[in-house]
């Protein structure tokens, strides 16, 4: 690590540089305490003769012991698990001028330098990275003009469309209070009790019950930013916004099943990915692409650009791409970095502002609040991950923790002691002026008729979906229902997916064995006050102008490399060494990354005596932490393998998740020796066919990697094909 971060410290970074002085390193120097003084012996304290009581003048004892019981400090309420990542934004051109003056986005000789953040939502800092959950996707952009912050998730829409209903959103999936249970998962009543009630919720949930929620890593994730923002102009108009980020390596999932096992072998799995990629060199690679909406067309679609539960399709608004973010360094402290980092949608700089969307405008207030609870002091933009690039000149003063040193007398202005000093800025100057939109409203508790429709994006993004993928979102809704315990509750549920499709809302039901309500429900939103007349709540089903869109269907956005891909080959003593060699130079050509799995660990040899070192033993690998399995020929090795119950296991399990499974010459016995092979070849005699199942028997090297490029052979997940692992 220590080599890759040095390396990356040479580039002209001016975050990086601004870092280096608060980084500490410790090869070859004396150990010290807090206050600079050397330690001679940091294995005893100072005690009353050697089994006498310990001294309470031990003032290196007290310091230590003091700092431990304090380094803790209170984990994010939500996104408290997550990983994070330095590296830079570069727009491509400046043909967004004609939109926005900031900057970052408008003049391509600039590298911005950035730090990344992805994170689950739900579970607590120590719970799994392969929960179903929406990701968080936060960047830190360290610009000439300040800082700004997108704060955003790899689903393009929430939950909720006020930001007046999040506590109640949160406190139903947390872990429910009596008992601190489900951990990290929203299978549980109060979960579905507060959805049922809130038909806003379900075009997120369809999203939550799909792929998405299940990456194969952080890096084959799109990032979007939720909400309709404006980009400002020099000449003052603006334009409507939404972002996304399109990664380089495709959009991946992993199996429901897959993520569960993940989940006890490597629970670190997402964070140990992206750490190892950038250390690898792979640098991750995501493209900025902006959906941009004249102002005068603003009401022209059929859902209202203010509402947080809803999407603008690509087919009426397509993603132009103007620039590139690259992860390319990991931190050096968790804590210091990754931890500390706090984001905040109002960390904003001339050229972005904001809209009036409600769920925005509450989020603008609660993330100050919480970094002030979390950090522990109004100085939390000191920290040094916090810390602007861009000179931090204010009135401001004192406080928990103050780094800065303020010389001279003026804390306030106007003042003429310090001749007007700091200064405003004008707008030609850079100073930051708010969008002069004209309102003229009542002050009311209310929503608007055009947030009403809750069930048309929903409909959407389950008709968008391929057959594999529509399956597995009824499948996690079963599974999820079928944790609630309230009867009454999975029957709201049921009657609410009958209003987004009747096939979803049967399959469910017969997995659950119940039945779709024979009315149709008729769903009431609980948003709305006391006096309010209810029909002014009732949800509308209305009725998208896109009937299928392309862009929500990971299997329609999937990249055939496979690049960092990971590769399990499967050998023993006596296994063919040429065979094994050609495919490793394959696949490292493209990419991919070969990890050598056998029975023990140390080396083994080939039939040719050759040596080769053992990468993992079964005891450490598991089918679920690669993406594809390659087992080479050679009679003893195989016959061992036939004989090692985990081999059997690892290329069925493989299998059974639909990857990608090649084997040469005596291999292709290790196959028909387990449960796949009296499944798949007895049903295949010929074997014709089984590379249209992603199984390459005796081929060119070739044929594997396009096979492993199409990622999953979903088509075995039906009912003829699935067996159980």
């Amino acid at each position: 690590m220590e080599n890759k971060n040095q390396q990356n410290r040479t580039e002209t970074n001016k975050k990086l540089q601004d870092l280096e002085q608060d980084t500490s390193y410790v090869d070859g120097k004396f150990l010290t305490t807090n206050q600079g003084l050397k330690v001679n012996d940091d294995h005893n304290s100072l005690k009353a003769g050697e089994r006498g009581p310990t001294l309470l003048e031990d003032f290196i004892l007290r310091e230590k012991i003091f700092h431990f019981d304090h380094e803790r400090i209170p984990e994010r309420v939500v996104h408290a698990r997550g990983a994070g990542a330095h590296g830079y934004f570069q727009v491509y051109d400046d043909s967004l001028k004609k939109y926005t003056k900031a900057g970052f986005l408008t003049d391509p000789s600039r590298k911005t330098p950035i730090f990344a953040r992805f994170s689950t939502v739900g579970g607590s800092r120590g719970s799994t990275d392969l929960a179903r959950d929406v990701r968080g996707f936060a960047v830190k952009f360290y610009t000439e003009e300040g800082i700004y912050d997108f704060v955003g998730n790899n689903i393009p829409v929430f939950f909720i469309q006020d930001a007046i209903n999040f506590p109640d959103l949160i406190h139903a999936v947390k872990p429910e209070p009596h008992n601190e249970i489900p951990q990290a998962a929203s299978a549980h009543d109060t979960f579905y009790d507060f959805i049922s009630l809130m038909p806003e919720s379900l075009h997120m949930l369809m999203w939550i019950m799909s792929d998405r929620a299940i990456p194969r890593s952080l890096r084959m994730m799109e990032g979007f930013n939720v909400h309709t923002w404006r980009l400002i102009n020099e000449e003052g108009k603006s334009v409507f916004v939404k972002f996304h980020w399109k990664p380089l390596l495709g959009v991946h999932s992993v199996a429901w099943d897959e993520a569960q096992k993940i989940s006890g072998k490597n629970s670190d799995f997402h964070r140990l990915d992206l750490w190892e990629a950038i250390e690898n060199g792979d640098f991750p690679e995501w493209e900025l692409g902006f959906q941009i909406i004249p102002e005068e067309d603003e009401h022209k679609f059929g859902f209202d650009l203010l509402d947080a539960t809803k999407l603008v399709p690509e087919e009426l608004v397509p993603v132009q791409r103007f620039g590139k973010m690259v992860l390319n360094r990991n931190p050096d402290s968790y804590f210091a970095e990754t931890e500390q980092v706090a984001f905040h949608p109002g960390h904003i700089v001339p050229g972005l502002d904001f809209t009036n969307d409600p769920l925005l405008q509450g989020r603008l207030f609660s993330y100050t609040d919480t970094q002030l609870s979390r950090l522990g002091s109004p100085n939390f933009h000191e920290i040094p991950i916090n810390r602007s690039i861009a000179p931090i000149i204010n009135n401001q003063r004192d406080g928990h923790m103050r780094q800065t040193i303020n010389s001279g007398r003026t804390a306030y202005e106007p003042n003429k002691i310090a001749n007007g000093s700091p200064n405003q800025a004008k707008v030609s100057e850079g100073g930051f002026t708010s969008y002069q939109e004209r309102i003229e409203a009542a002050k009311i508790r209310a929503r608007s008729a055009s947030f009403r429709d809750h069930f048309s994006q929903a409909t959407l993004f389950f008709n968008s979906q391929s057959e594999p993928e529509q399956n597995h979102i009824i499948d996690a809704l079963s599974f999820e229902l079928g944790k609630v315990e309230l009867d009454e509750i999975v029957t709201r549920m049921l009657g609410l997916l009958n209003q987004i499709s009747n096939k979803l809302a049967s399959k469910v039901a017969d997995k659950l064995g119940m039945d779709v309500p024979a009315e149709p429900l008729k769903p009431i939103n609980f948003s709305h006050g006391a006096d309010a007349d209810m029909t002014e709540s009732e949800s509308v089903v209305g009725k998208s102008s896109v009937q299928k869109s392309e862009a929500l269907s990971m299997a329609k956005i999937i990249n055939p490399t496979i690049k960092t891909r990971q590769i399990a080959f499967l050998v023993a003593n006596g296994f063919d060494g040429e065979a094994l060699s050609a495919m490793k130079t394959a696949l490292t050509a493209e990419g991919a990354m070969v990890k050598i799995v056998s029975p023990k660990g140390g080396k083994i040899k080939c039939s040719k005596g050759n040596e080769l070192k053992v990468d993992q033993s079964f005891l450490q690998a598991a089918s679920v932490l690669f993406d594809a399995v390659y087992v080479p020929g050679g009679k003893n090795s195989v016959d061992m393998l036939i004989m090692e119950g985990d081999a059997l296991h690892f290329v069925d399990e493989a299998y059974r998740h639909c990857k990608a499974i090649a084997a040469d010459k005596e291999a292709v016995e290790l196959l028909k020796a387990s449960y796949l092979g009296k499944k798949v070849f007895a049903a295949n005699p010929d074997e014709a066919g089984l590379v249209n199942k992603g199984l390459i028997l005796n081929q060119a090297p070739a044929a594997f990697v396009t096979a492993i490029g199409k990622h999953r052979f979903w088509e075995r997940e039906k009912p003829e094909e699935k067996f159980p692992a």
